[in-house]
C-alpha cells in the first residue's frame, strides 16, 4: 500500500543526574568530592533511505523514544551518552513540526539525515566542586510526514488515458491495468534502462487527474505534489476518446489543473503523446487535435507497443539535456 502522508510523536532521552558523591579514607578528614556527570540523553534523527518507497510503516508505529543518559556514579565515573534513535524515511519526504508549523527539511537525497529533537544534556557530577544536577529532559515534538517522489519522469493525463499498461511497457513496474477510469489508486514507479544512459530513469505513474484537481477533486491535490520534482512531463492523451471525451479538452484541462496547482508545473517540459493510435477514431481525432497544438506530438500505442521505442529516445534526448 503506498502511504505519503503520515504523522509521528517523538521523545528524545532524558539526561543521566550527575552523582552526588564524596572518597571516603582513614586518611582523609574531609571526604573529596568525586560524583561523575551523567550522560547526555540520546536525539531522534531522520534519514533518506532509498529503499523506502512509502510511509506504510508509521501507519502502526507512531511513537519513537532514544534512550536515555545514564546517571554518573562515585569515583568521577560519568554516565554513558544515551542511543539516538534513528527513523528511516524514503527518499522525497518533507519533514514538518506540526508543533510550529515549520518545515524542519525536505529530505529529497539518499542519506540526508537531520536531528528532530535532541538529547537532554546529562548533570553534572558533584566532582567540580559543586551539588550535583538532575539531567535535563529531552525534546519531545509532534512531526508530520509528506512524501513528494523523487522521479525524472512524470505520467500525466485523464483517467484511462493509458498511463498504467505505458509504465508497465517501457519500466519494471507492474500496475494493475483495466479498462476502466481510476484503476490506479495511488502513483506507480518504474525504472527504465536505456543502452546509451548509465544512470537508470526512473518513471512515475501519476493517477489520472480530473478538472478540480488542484482543488482536491478526485484527491487531485494528493496526486499532483508528486510531479512537482520530475525533471519532464510525458503527458499522455487518449486520442481515440474512448470515455467520450474530446482530446483536446482533455490536454487544456490537464495544464490548466497543472498550473493552478503550481505554477512551474505549467513551464516543465512535456512530451505529448497520443495514445490509443490502435483504434479507429484515434487518426481522425489526431488530425483535428494538430491544428489546434503546433507542438511536436508522438502517436504510440502503448497496448501494441507502436511507437515507444521512438518515445523512449525522446525521453532520453530531453533528459540529457536537462542534465547539462
Amino acid at each position: 500500500m503506498f502511504i505519503d502522508t503520515a504523522k509521528i510523536h517523538v521523545k528524545a532521552g532524558d539526561g543521566g543526574n550527575g552523582c552526588q558523591s564524596y572518597f571516603r579514607d582513614t586518611r582523609v578528614e574531609h571526604g573529596k568530592p568525586n560524583g561523575g556527570d551523567g550522560g547526555d540523553g540520546g536525539g531522534v534523527v531522520l534519514k533518506a533511505d532509498k529503499g523506502i518507497y512509502t510511509l506504510l510503516d508509521f501507519q502502526y508505529q507512531r511513537h519513537f523514544k532514544a534512550q536515555n543518559g545514564k546517571h554518573g556514579s562515585s569515583n568521577d565515573k560519568a554516565g554513558a551518552r544515551g542511543d539516538d534513535c534513528l527513523i528511516r524515511v524514503p527518499v522525497g519526504t518533507v519533514v514538518t513540526d506540526l508543533d510550529t508549523d515549520c518545515m524542519i527539511r525536505d529530505l529529497d537525497h539518499d542519506g540526508i539525515e537531520v536531528v528532530v529533537a535532541r538529547g537532554g544534556r546529562g548533570g553534572r557530577g558533584n566532582s567540580r566542586r559543586h551539588d550535583a544536577e538532575t539531567g535535563e529532559s529531552g525534546e519531545e515534538k509532534n512531526i508530520g510526514f509528506d512524501l513528494k517522489l523523487i522521479a525524472d519522469v512524470g505520467i500525466v493525463g485523464f483517467p484511462n488515458a493509458g498511463k498504467s499498461t505505458l509504465i508497465s511497457k517501457i519500466s519494471n513496474a507492474t500496475p494493475k491495468i483495466a479498462s476502466y477510469p481510476f484503476t490506479t489508486k495511488a502513483p506507480t514507479l518504474g525504472v527504465v534502462k536505456f543502452e546509451d544512459r548509465d544512470d537508470d530513469v526512473i518513471v512515475a505513474d501519476i493517477p489520472g487527474l480530473i478538472e478540480g484537481a488542484h482543488k482536491g477533486k478526485g484527491l487531485g491535490d494528493k496526486f499532483l505534489k508528486h510531479v512537482e520534482r520530475t525533471k519532464i512531463l510525458v503527458h499522455l492523451i487518449d486520442m481515440a476518446g474512448v470515455d467520450g471525451r474530446d482530446p483536446w479538452d482533455d490536454f487544456r484541462i490537464i495544464n490548466e489543473e497543472l498550473e493552478a496547482f503550481f505554477g512551474e508545473l505549467a513551464d516543465k517540459k512535456q512530451i505529448i503523446v497520443a495514445n490509443k493510435m490502435d483504434l479507429e477514431a484515434a487518426p481522425v481525432h489526431l488530425k483535428a487535435f494538430r491544428t489546434r497544438c503546433r507542438k511536436k506530438i508522438m502517436a504510440v500505442s502503448a497496448l501494441q507497443g507502436e511507437g515507444l521505442k521512438e518515445l523512449l529516445e525522446e525521453i532520453s534526448k530531453h533528459l540529457s539535456k536537462d542534465r547539462h
